[in-house]
């Protein structure tokens, strides 16, 4: 019987964390998992990466001029973006509200905060550097950064607005030039699509392998287990809300989109097993769009807009452990600023910066930095409260990716369900025209 690629994909987890900690015992260890394995995990990651651009393009540009009436993207892009904002808010309240009954903060020795600071200031004082980089752009730089002015260089930094906006573009006005005239763009944009998911076809078979190294890099970076031990609770805290999360999710998939969780899961997997894997929404959104598509059954102009517009600005774990991280922090180093006032500040503010979030690896902890200033948080204590939870951001990040890549998912099936987009899935394999051609 052939093995499911999501059961490949976990053996490949569960085989790289044990060679990591293995190779954490041996002298040399480190080394050679850093020059002979990890950069495989990095190849696959770059292919993925390589073929975002161009399945944006072909799936959004096809997926609008099929749409033959333009009032239908403006439907569209509003139930999205509301949507997304609703998600947001929920995860939101589900870390605050966690957070606030659990109290992870309360009670932590003066030692093991003394030793994670002198641990983690340097990693703490990058990422401050890169929020006040952020903040220093002016308010409507976020709005600015979605027009390019030069469409090539988006296409080469894979700015995923851009490219999007660019991808709306041309397919708005191929609706507004007469058919015969914009046939030979929209066959083309066709057929590039079809070709760029069937490199995605070809790239998950190196999947199990990728994660093998991507697992085992990642396990070696473990350093202090004695100050993971310590932040448990405040980890805990952010993983109980992000199943939370899933759950919420579920209830959406079963009550509004009237499908099954277990096998709307059971069909996401093998992208949710990457996004923990990568920790980046924008890698993993080839294989995020492909199981959407062909195996979720959401139409391509669905998929094609919704799922990039999510990569880029809804980050409903990253909302989340936002919150949570917040205010733990507060309850450690700043008790007093735990005011009703603060936390809907928190709210206001995580929201923001959540769409402003890039999908990125810890771009949650640069957007963390400018929710604490937002409340007014010491400027002389923002290094120690980042410091606190820098330990264990790595594992966390990972897992808020997989709610970010699952809400993304949700919201997809939901639009398409109210736009009645929503068809039989047909799965196409890699080697469905193998026989022809080999």
């Amino acid at each position: 019987m052939k093995l499911a690629l999501h059961w490949k994909i976990i053996i490949g987890m569960v085989l790289g964390v044990g060679f990591g900690f293995i190779m954490n015992s041996v002298v040399g260890g480190k080394d050679i998992v850093t020059d002979w394995i990890a950069p495989f995990g990095t190849i696959f990651i770059n292919l993925l990466k390589m073929i975002a651009v161009p399945l944006i393009l072909a799936s959004l540009i096809k997926g609008i001029s099929d749409l033959k009436d333009i009032s239908k993207i403006k439907s569209m892009g509003l139930r999205t973006i509301s949507i997304y904002i609703g998600t947001t808010l929920v995860a939101i309240i589900i870390g605050l509200s966690i957070v606030n009954i659990v109290k992870p903060g309360e009670g932590m020795p003066t030692e093991t905060i003394e030793k994670i600071k002198t641990t983690y200031q340097g990693n703490a004082d990058v990422m401050i550097g890169k929020a006040k980089a952020t903040q220093d752009a002016g308010p409507l730089q976020a709005l600015v950064d979605i027009f390019p002015s030069n469409v090539f260089k988006a296409f080469v930094e894979a700015s995923m607005l851009q490219v999007i906006f660019f991808a709306l573009f041309v397919g708005i006005c191929l609706l507004l030039i007469p058919e015969k005239k914009a046939k030979p763009l929209v066959d083309f944009f066709d057929s590039l699509n079809e070709v760029v998911m069937k490199m995605v076809d070809l790239i998950m078979l190196f999947a199990p392998y990728a994660v093998f190294a991507l697992m085992a890099n990642v396990i070696i970076a473990f350093d202090d287990t004695t100050i993971l031990i310590k932040l448990l609770g405040y980890a805990f805290c952010v993983l109980g809300g992000l199943i939370l999360m899933i759950g919420f999710y579920m209830l959406l998939i079963k009550f509004v989109a009237k499908k099954s969780p277990s096998w709307f899961l059971n069909k996401l997997s093998p992208a949710q097993l990457l996004a923990f894997s990568t920790s980046s929404s924008a890698a993993t959104l080839p294989v995020t769009m492909e199981r959407v598509e062909e195996h979720l059954g959401v139409d391509k102009e669905v998929s094609g807009f919704v799922l990039p517009v999510g990569a880029t600005v809804n980050m409903d774990g990253t909302s989340l452990y936002q919150g949570i991280a917040a205010v733990f922090i507060m309850q450690v180093i700043w008790p007093e600023g735990l005011t009703f006032t603060n936390q809907l500040v928190i709210v206001g503010t995580a929201l923001l910066a959540s769409i402003g979030s890039a999908a990125v690896p810890s771009a949650g902890m640069v957007m963390l930095v400018i929710v604490l200033e937002a409340i007014g948080f010491p400027a002389e204590l923002l290094p120690i409260g980042l410091a606190l939870i820098f330990a264990v951001d790595r594992p966390l990040d990972m897992c808020r990716t997989v709610v970010n890549v699952t809400g993304d998912a949700t919201v997809s099936m939901l639009v398409a369900k109210s736009l009645g987009k929503l068809h039989d899935p047909k799965p196409k394999e890699w080697d469905d025209h193998y026989d022809k051609v080999k």
